[in-house]
């Protein structure tokens, strides 16, 4: 078990703050004698196969020859039960979001726009992608890759069968780990502490990892211990397109650095750095995101154009430029509705709008919330008055989406794609947000849903990836099967963050990371997955549910040595001011993650838990 204890202050403190998670490297699995075969339980519920066996998404039978992929077959004792249809709005995880704001804010201004540019993290928070230059045209983009010279690894890829590469099973996994042996990826931004496993695997894969960071980031530390072989400083406290030609100058002068020679990918696992890290790769002609892809994931209303385009579904929605937006939005979209930014930062400014006498009110509500805002030495604070921060209505588009308020079950599809077509594809369900604030609660994996809403689910969230105009890499989609059928919540082109990877990693023995490395070089993917799932994981944050002062970390003892306790992260101090449901965003206390041999097991008993440790949270 392991567990660690570090300070998690609400939302200011996750701008710049730090996880405490740790992630193995291994699946960690249940106890032989203890785990039961999936064959012995006498009641069965069917979940779909994440790995891919059929030439297009949603038909899951088998293919004559291939015994590997299969159909499975999951005992549970009884179905899930249906959720409240008043489930609110996804709330993205803080930390994924967040991780990069810490840094100062100059003022400058948008060509064009009459915008200020801030500094790179606020501006990809609130005006992705900001003054990033545009996508190249693909004429340009193709003459450039036929101008460039080869990397190291792309002639080593040139040297080895395609069918050979794209083997299947644990061989081919093996011959695809030594295609990433000896490798220059240059990581632009590492993220939070937490993250550090990633660059501990691309270490053991035999990545010669160089990170791009803040002079001041915690990553600097991995070149001592020998984790990166290089840490190149840049100012991340100016705009993005002057940190982005800061980027492109450092990784083209690693060329004539007879140490490293020219890089063979590019890569990040950093919401934020997606844009960035996508017109890097596209300037060095390296594999990589089309920069025109990332900006329509990015925006709320241009994803949804692109469903609607794509002949997917999407709910009805409209671009509310200001007041005057609103009757004709109210028509349009009707009752319940969301209103959010249409670059938004996590949950800010979202809020939901049960009717048409509610709607000037709320959007009144939510328009002074954002102008409110200010960034202050990177943190988006409320304006108190005392003239410090850079206004956040300056650097931030302040129109909004309202879109129909979407209900039912929410799940999360890991996707990785290679090629153009999807390679895996798991389905994890979260549980109902904390309401009003939107907090997430539970997960687990694989879902409990029924079958033939796994299969929907899973068949929208890939192809909305294609929709976007995504051929490989690693996403993290948010989905939710609504009273209407499934519809897409958001696509994130990285993957995901919290215990995403520790849960496919445990259940699936599918590692995100090396995916993510394979991508960034051009190696195909394609996934050594197991019939069946190694152990079924739930994990939840624990949400104070009373504002006080915290009193002690008496919570954490009813998680201390206890079977199946994964892991444990505390986020919060003794002695802290948290706060509770009733005054505002609520605080997360504990992340906690489990293992079970079913998921509902892992479900009931992780809530179990909860339930243990918030009758030991002492505030005063």
């Amino acid at each position: 078990m392991v567990y660690t204890c570090g300070c998690l202050k609400g939302f200011q403190t996750w701008l710049g703050g730090t996880s405490h998670r740790m992630c193995p490297e291994e699946p960690k699995s249940p106890d032989a004698k203890t785990k039961t075969p999936f064959s012995q339980f006498p009641e069965w519920t069917r979940f779909a196969t994440p790995c891919r066996n059929t030439p297009s998404p949603g038909s899951w039978g088998r293919i004559p020859g291939e015994t590997f992929s299969v159909d499975v077959e999951l005992s549970i004792e009884e179905q899930r039960q249906n959720k409240d249809s008043t489930i609110f709005d996804h709330r993205r995880r803080l930390g994924d979001t967040q991780e990069l704001i810490s840094w100062s804010s100059p003022q400058h201004t948008f060509e064009g726009s009459g915008i200020r540019k801030a500094s790179f993290g606020a501006e990809q928070l609130l005006a992705s992608p900001g003054s990033l230059r545009r996508a190249m045209p693909p004429s340009d983009r193709e003459r450039l890759v036929r101008e460039l010279a080869p990397t190291a690894t792309s002639r080593m890829l040139s040297k080895v069968p395609r069918d050979v590469l794209k083997a299947k099973g644990t061989e081919g996994q093996n011959l695809r780990r030594k295609m990433l042996d000896g490798a220059v990826i240059v990581f632009f931004t590492a993220g939070y502490e937490g993250k550090r496993f990633v660059y501990e695997r691309a270490k053991a894969l035999g990545v010669r990892s160089v990170m791009i960071e803040s002079a001041d980031s915690w990553s600097k530390g991995l070149l001592s211990e020998g984790i990166i072989e290089k840490f190149i400083s840049i100012d991340m406290s100016l705009s993005s397109d002057q940190v982005y030609e800061q980027a492109l100058s450092a990784i083209q002068q690693l060329k004539s650095d007879p140490k490293f020679g020219q890089a063979s990918g590019v890569a990040t696992v950093v919401e934020l750095s997606v844009p960035v890290v996508a017109r890097l790769a596209e300037a060095l002609g390296l594999p990589g995101h089309l920069p025109d892809a990332v900006d329509t994931a990015r925006n709320k209303h241009a994803t949804r154009a692109a469903l609607k385009a794509a002949g997917l579904p999407t709910p009805p929605n409209v671009h509310i430029h200001n007041v005057a937006d609103l009757p004709q939005a109210a028509k349009i979209v009707g009752f319940p509705a969301v209103l959010k930014p249409i670059c938004g930062a996590a949950s800010l400014g979202v809020k939901k709008v049960n009717s048409e006498a509610e709607l000037a009110n709320t959007y009144a509500e939510v328009y002074a919330e954002v102008r409110s805002l200010v960034v202050s030495s990177g943190a988006l604070i409320k304006n108190d008055g005392n003239g410090v921060g850079v206004a956040a209505n300056s650097v931030i588009d302040t129109s909004f989406l309202m879109e129909q308020y979407l209900d039912g079950d929410e799940v999360d599809v890991d996707i990785v794609m290679s090629e153009g077509e999807w390679q895996y594809a798991a389905v994890s369900d979260n549980g109902p947000t904390l309401e009003p604030y939107f907090n997430e609660t539970w997960a687990v994996t694989p879902s409990l849903l029924p079958r033939e809403k796994q299969v929907a689910l899973k068949e929208l969230a890939i192809n909305s990836v294609k929709a976007l105009g995504f051929t490989c890499g690693v996403f993290h989609v948010e989905c939710k099967y609504t009273s209407t059928g499934p519809q897409l919540i958001e696509v994130n082109a990285r993957m995901g963050g919290g215990p995403v990877y520790q849960t496919n990693l445990s259940t699936w023995k599918v590692c995100l990371v090396e995916e993510t490395l394979f991508a960034a070089v051009g190696v195909p993917s394609r996934p050594d997955v197991p019939k069946e799932p190694v152990v079924c994981i739930a994990n939840s944050d624990v949400n104070t549910l009373r504002s006080g002062r915290l009193v002690d970390l008496n919570f954490l003892q009813p998680l201390r040595r206890r079977n199946d306790v994964m892991s444990f992260s505390c986020h919060v101090s003794p002695g802290e001011q948290v706060i509770g449901p009733q005054d505002g965003l609520p605080t997360w206390l504990v992340e906690i993650v489990v293992s079970k041999p079913t998921p509902k097991e892992a479900l009931d008993f992780l809530l179990e838990l909860e339930g243990e440790v918030q009758a030991e949270v002492r505030v005063s």
